[in-house]
């Protein structure tokens, strides 16, 4: 017994060696300067009383879990129809839709800003149309976007891997127990796919919440928290509130992806 602990001990080590450089270590550092200004550890009740932070806060959420709910029904429909529908183009197809994961958040953001920025494809056809340009490019609905076409990627190819897994012949039993095709997507796809819903709309939504290539490129009009802390950080120096905002960013991120592990390896358990 004493052997297999040590076994384990070193087997972990290099993980956990790994996990408090990159994570515990620094979050540490960065709730104790968050509380280390003039006025302590009222930085943190800050985010909750100053407007413009809590503002921020929310839009933040919000992007990100209207992102990952959009991402997940978009991917959740391509993946379970390119992963049981086997045609000409299929790979193709497949490459098209993931390509973007080759891209970072400031080439994304750019496309964006082609698309329904100022001068962009959808302002253009608008103004031939109906004589006003559509511009939202530098909204909330511009970031939302780019969010989404920067998540399609990595949740899909997840989506797809778990659709491989499924079992026709629980299907072919709903049809002859004369389900309809709503009955069976609801009680027999969406139950087996869902521990893959919950990895993928977690990383999905921690992804939207600490983006900041994209939100840089966009995020002219409003403030999402990565450009918050940015502007506190370089033009502001206020060291302590940067470092609060990155802290609640952190943990808020931490507890999703924690939340959503224990709820998928819940499900697994339970279907297992």
């Amino acid at each position: 017994m004493r052997r297999e602990t040590q076994r384990l001990i070193l087997l972990l080590l290099p993980a956990g060696i790994l996990f408090s450089a990159f994570f515990l270590i620094p979050m540490a550092e960065l709730f104790l300067i968050g509380g280390a200004g003039k006025d302590g550890w009222a930085a943190y009740a800050a985010i909750l009383t100053n407007a413009n932070y809590f503002n921020s806060l929310l839009a933040t959420l919000g992007v990100a879990v209207l992102t990952t709910i959009v991402t997940l029904i978009i991917s959740g429909i391509s993946g379970v129809f390119l992963q049981r529908h086997k045609f000409r183009g299929n790979g193709a197809l497949v490459a098209m839709l993931t390509f973007p994961l080759a891209f970072p958040g400031v080439v994304i953001g750019f496309m964006v800003i082609m698309l329904a920025g100022r001068q962009g494809l959808i302002g253009a056809v608008s103004e031939a149309l109906i004589g006003d340009k559509i511009v939202f490019a530098y909204s909330l609905t511009g970031l939302f976007m780019g969010y989404v076409y920067f998540s399609i990627p990595r949740t899909i190819l997840t989506v797809m891997a778990a659709a491989e897994k499924l079992d026709p012949k629980l299907e072919e039993a709903a049809r002859s127990l004369g389900a309809s095709p709503f009955r069976v997507v609801l009680d027999v796809i969406i139950p087996g796919l869902k521990p893959a819903f919950i990895s993928a709309g977690a990383i999905c939504f921690a992804t939207a919440v600490g983006a900041f290539g994209t939100a840089f490129t966009l995020a002219a009009r409003i403030n999402v928290l990565p450009m918050v802390i940015y502007t506190e950080f370089t033009l502001a120096a206020n060291i302590t509130m940067a470092a609060a905002l990155s802290f609640v960013l952190g943990a808020v991120t931490w507890i999703v992806l924690a939340l959503a592990r224990t709820a998928a390896g819940g499900t697994v358990a339970a279907a297992g």
